[in-house]
This record gives C-alpha cells, structure tokens and sequence, in this order.
C-alpha cells in the first residue's frame, strides 16, 4: 500500500510543517496545556457513550498531535498508543504525559505505515479525528490502514470537523468573520489544497520556516463508502452544530462548554462522527 510519489513528498512537506507549529501549539492558550483546558473537553458527549467502556481495552490515537486528547482514554483505563508523522508533537506528547502522570506508548510515524509500526490485528478501537482526514491524500489507503490495525470485533471512531465547515474556511476570513459563505471545495476531485501561511490556527508567534502544508478535502460520502469498502461495518453517523472552539465570533458556548452559532442562525453540521467496526472470524 504505497503512495504516489508527489503525495509523498506533500506528506513530508507537512512533516516539517507540523515540526514547526508545534512549540508554538504548545505554548498556545489554544490548547492549554498549562492546566487551563482538561482533555474531556475536546469531547462531545455522544462519543463518551459510542466509544462504550474503555477499561482494559486497547486503543490507539492516530494523528494524535499533542495527545491532549489520547490523555482522557488512558484517564479512562484504556491501554493506551497515540501515533503522529511529527517527531517534535511526539516528544511533546511524551512529556504533557508525563506531567499528567498517565501512561501513553507514543509513536512518531506516518499513518500509513501504522501497521508495521504497532501490528496487525491489535487493537479493540483505533480513533481519530478533529483535523486529521484532510492531511490524507487517499481515503481507500487510510480505511484499509484502519481495518489491518483493528481486531476482529474492534471498531474505528471517527470525530471529526465536518467538510462543510472546511467549505466555509477553518479559520475566519478578515472583514467576513461570522460569514457563512462556500470559500472552498466540499467534495474531493481536485487534489491537493496548497497552503502557504506564516501563523497556524492558534495564538501565538509566526512560523519561522516550513510555512506551507497540503490538505485534501473529504465528503462524509467518501470516507462512509472507504470505510465500507475496506469491510468495515457503518454503525453510527452523527452530525453536530457544535464545535469545542468558537470558530465564529457570534458562536455561544452551551452549558458543555461547546459553541453553538445564534438561535437566529442557520441550522448546519460542523462536526461529525462515523463508526465502523471489522466483522468477527466466522
């Protein structure tokens, strides 16, 4: 299962570009890891109550970034791998671990070799999600990658921003801050989305080097038909309104802590979540 050669060298060009934002992720307000954002609160509640009890059970976060939120499963008793492409979040997730005083076997790989790295047939729930699938250029590749880590019986979950909120821009565009326009594509087809800017979507300081990074959009249809095609079985798809950060200005945080756009405003997904689950050897 390989790629081709120019989405290898856009995955490496993003390998750098992760290397680079991440002191600055970890010193942002955004994140709060100085104590001042618990992990649970990167969670909507349906996925505490999809994902079922976590205790003893073997789970990995793929794409983990930080691990501000692989740190909430191994709270929860799950044995507990986290796997990222940049070797600098790596180390950082290692030490946010440790501060926290959970246990976490962190890799530092691309997705795509996850099977050789941590095994076939391993784990009872892999997940991911929240600004991870648009850094996958190939979707079939990624659902079989899914499949081989998962026992038999164990599921995928996947949470994750909708691609109609990638439509309207992840970050705000000036002057048009609570704008609900299409500024991008919804759907695939077009490959690659080239971004060269010098901030990431936290607080904090410039990116001095390695500014550009590669996106591919993905609809909800896409990844539901690769998962399904990589012999997965489709248990549960949820659309949400919430976000756990106010992309908007005029978003209003709920007793949850999570942000709604007004009453007044349309209704629309700007998360959602998908499980699957490998069938059991007959």
């Amino acid at each position: 299962m390989r790629l081709d050669p120019e989405s290898s060298r856009q995955i490496e060009a993003n390998r750098a570009n992760w290397d680079a934002r991440t002191p600055i992720h970890v010193a942002s307000a955004f994140y709060g890891i100085d104590g001042s954002r618990p992990a649970e609160s990167w969670f909507a509640d349906y996925e505490w109550s999809d994902l079922g009890e976590l205790a003893g059970r073997e789970i990995v976060h793929l794409q983990c970034h930080l691990g501000t939120e692989t740190i909430a499963f191994a709270r929860r008793g799950a044995l507990t791998h986290g796997l990222d492409i940049s070797p600098e979040a790596v180390a950082a997730a290692r030490r946010i671990a440790a501060d926290a005083d959970v246990r976490i076997d962190y890799h530092a790989a691309d997705v795509h070799d996850a099977v050789d790295v941590l095994g076939e047939g391993r784990f009872d729930i892999v997940y991911t999600g929240k600004g991870a699938v648009c850094y996958l250029p190939d979707i079939d590749l990624w659902a079989r990658v899914v499949h081989d880590l998962l026992k038999p019986g164990g599921f995928v979950y996947l949470a994750e921003f909708h691609p109609l909120l990638d439509a309207l821009g992840e970050v705000p565009e000036q002057g048009r801050e609570d704008s609900l326009e299409l500024r991008h594509d919804y759907l695939s087809g077009r490959g690659a989305i080239a971004k060269d800017s010098t901030h990431t979507y936290t607080d904090g300081p410039a990116l001095e080097s390695a500014t550009t990074a590669y996106e591919w959009r993905h609809g909800v249809g896409e990844m539901v038909t690769a998962l399904a095609a990589a012999g997965l079985r489709i248990e549960v798809v949820r659309e949400d309104e919430r976000l756990p950060w106010p992309r908007f200005p005029s978003m209003e945080a709920g007793e949850d802590g999570w942000f709604r756009l007004p009453e007044q405003a349309p209704r629309i997904p700007l998360l959602y979540a998908i499980r699957a689950r490998r069938p059991t050897l007959l």
